[in-house]
Parts: structure tokens; sequence; C-alpha cells
């Protein structure tokens, strides 16, 4: 057989330059696709291959030195920072308290806070037209600037008199002390208010849909639930070892290539047992890790909790706006200017008109599949909410 060198030749150098383009472009997006592929399927692989996190116990646990160094006898924990502002009263009206909510704010944000507390954060209302008794909270730390402090603490106090719900510690507040106000919370929990049946951590720009939050923890609190943990779940997820990301995790922190499972700390909840669980073992557990999310996902892993997920619970994005998402919404997160307009209408009587017929029912299915189930790029309610009902 006859073989043309010269077009072999051709074929030969094509070739080359085409590895050689190709390789050139992998070494240029190498970490981005770094951290889009490989670092996932490491991950992936850690976690459902190998799905053991046994190094928590061995290389978090703080030593019984350093356990009394930080915290005092850990039979009756002290908080790390003392408080500035307490409410020692909150809960101690009754022992029937459905859900604690503890919201994670910042001092600056005032206007998040009246926002919530005059629509779905608004304890009389909740009581009068949901007959539940729920308490909610608000976490804070100091303003991490100093020479703004000052005035920030006569806002914080001042708001505090009116309001009664604020609770704070003497540490700033940043991003990288979130662990640090995780703590805190079920601190205040165990110390404060631990007959709560249900206990709510949330950030202060996420919208809560309260009468069916009150109606989901009711149906769960018939069936006397424990090791309960509920939220949007990430499982399997890579540290980020990107510098220049806000959610940056060296290898000295954490050298392995995949988290424990966690909820998406935009709002999550927990069973009574398992709050004064976490209260207990984030005692031990060195806090060190400042994403507050993954760290509650290490305390979990440390006392045998998985999270369970549940669809309407949001992530890290705005839910979809419709009446038929708003039947079955439980929380959607980002919201700072429109919490009092979504509270007028996912609450508006013509939303539970949806679920009375059978048409009714079709036609919100319908709509549910085409904005839940169509590609797209928030981290909001999956394609299953379509043919969920709560």
């Amino acid at each position: 057989m006859f073989i043309n060198l010269r077009r072999f030749r051709k074929l030969q150098i094509a070739q080359v330059l085409t590895t050689g383009l190709v390789l050139s472009v992998v070494m240029l997006c190498w970490e981005e696709l770094d951290h889009h592929v490989v670092s996932h399927v490491r991950s992936y692989s850690y976690r459902y291959l190998i799905n053991s996190y046994d190094f928590l116990n061995s290389s978090y646990t703080l030593s019984p030195n350093d356990r009394q160094r930080r915290f005092g006898n850990f039979l009756a924990p002290t908080p790390l920072h003392p408080y500035l502002i307490n409410q020692l009263e909150k809960c101690s009206d009754s022992d029937d308290i459905l859900l604690l909510l503890l919201v994670k704010s910042s001092p600056e944000n005032d206007q998040r806070r009246r926002n919530i507390r005059e629509t779905w954060g608004n304890e009389d209302n909740i009581l009068k037209n949901l007959d539940a008794n729920v308490k909610i909270v608000f976490v804070l730390g100091v303003h991490p600037d100093t020479t703004q402090r000052s005035k920030s603490q006569a806002r914080i106090r001042k708001e505090n008199r009116i309001y009664n719900d604020v609770i704070q510690q003497n540490f700033m507040d940043t991003f990288h002390n979130l662990t640090t106000k995780l703590i805190m919370q079920f601190h205040w929990f165990a110390k404060h208010c631990p007959k709560a049946k249900f206990v709510m951590s949330a950030d202060d720009d996420i919208f809560v849909h309260m009468p069916n939050m009150v109606r989901y923890l009711r149906s769960l609190e018939e069936k006397s639930v424990t090791n309960f943990w509920v939220g949007h779940v990430h499982r399997g997820s890579p540290p980020i070892r990107r510098q220049n990301n806000k959610y940056y995790v060296s290898v000295e922190l954490y050298p392995w290539p995949s988290y424990p499972d966690y909820t998406a700390g935009a709002g999550y909840v927990v069973s009574r047992d398992v709050a004064a669980k976490i209260h207990q073992v984030s005692q031990i557990l060195n806090s060190s890790m400042y994403i507050d999310d993954v760290f509650m996902g290490m305390c979990a892993q440390a006392i045998g909790v998985s999270p369970q997920d549940y669809v309407f619970f949001s992530g890290e994005a705005i839910t979809r706006y419709h009446p038929c998402i708003y039947a079955d919404m439980i929380t959607s997160h980002g919201h700072t200017d429109d919490v009092k307009e979504l509270w007028k209408e996912a609450t508006h009587p013509k939303v539970k008109e949806l679920s009375k017929s059978f048409l009714k029912n079709l036609y919100c299915t319908a709509v549910k599949m085409a904005l839940l189930c169509l590609p797209h790029k928030q981290n909001t309610y999956g394609c299953m909410g379509a043919f969920t009902n709560t």
C-alpha cells in the first residue's frame, strides 16, 4: 500500500499543533478547571466512596486543657465572649415554645431587622393568627470599625429598649467570626430557651413563610421527631482553595478534599435534642473553621446527625416569584428591599385558593415545572418542588 508521506507529515503537524493548543488552554484555565471539575470529582469520590470523617474527632477536638482555658467548666459552659445585651426573660413566660428563631444580623442592618419585625417575624401576629408561640431574637457582635462602634452601640441599645429582642456579645461582627456567632446562638438556646421544641438559625436577608413553617413544624411535632436537622443540603462540597474567593480555606486549616454534609446557613431547623448536642460539641471542637455552615456540619458529624434535604428550604438564592411557589414556600434567601411586598403577596388569601381544586393543583404543577425544572443558575428550589406539596 502506498502512503503519502507528505500528507502524513501534515497530519502529524496538525496533531502536534492541536495538542499544544489544548494543553495551553488547560494550563491557562487550570485553576478554574480545578475548582469546577477536579476538586468536585475528588470531593464526591471521597464523600461517596470513602464517606468517612473520623478525622474530625482526632484532628479537631480540643484537649481538656484547651477547653478549660477557653470555656471554663465543660459541665456548665460559659460563653467565650461576654454578653453586652441579653434577653434573660425572653422564653420564661411559657414552656410551650414551638420555635426559637435566631436571626444572624449585623450592627448596621437595623432596617432589615425592622422589616422582619413588621412582617414574618412579628411574634404577636404569629401568636394571634397562627396560634403558635414563636420566639425571635437577633444575634449580633459589635461593629468592626472602632471609630463607629460607640454610635453603633448607642443605636443598638435604643433599638433593644423598644423591641427587647437583641442579644449581643463582645466580638467583632465579621465574616470570619460567623462560627463564633453560631456558638453564641446555641449557647443562648441552652442557657435561656432550652424548652423550645425546634431551633432555627437564619440570616437577616431571609424570608420565612411563617404560616407554612408553622404548619410544617406542627406536622413534625406530631411525629415527635428527634435527631432532626433540615434545610438545603450541600453534599460532598470541596473546600475552595482559590485565595481570592470569600470562602477560601487553606490546606493547613482543612487538608481533606471534602466537607461533611451541611445545610446552607441561610436558614435551617434542628430539633431540641440536636440543638442541645450541638451546643455541647461546639465547646470541644476547634472553632478555627470560620465558615459556620461547615462548622455546623462538623459538629453534626461528631454527634452522628445527618442533615435532611427539604425542597422548600432555599439555598443561597432568591426563589421564583409566583403564587404557586408561595403556596409551598418555607424560606427564600437574598431579600433586603422586598420583604414587605413579598409578605403581602405570599400570605394573600388567593394563595390558599390554589390548593382547593384538582384543576388549580394541575395548573400549579405545570407552573412549578416551568419555573423549577428548566436549567437555571439559581441555587434555590429543585425540580422536585414541582411535585411536592407542604
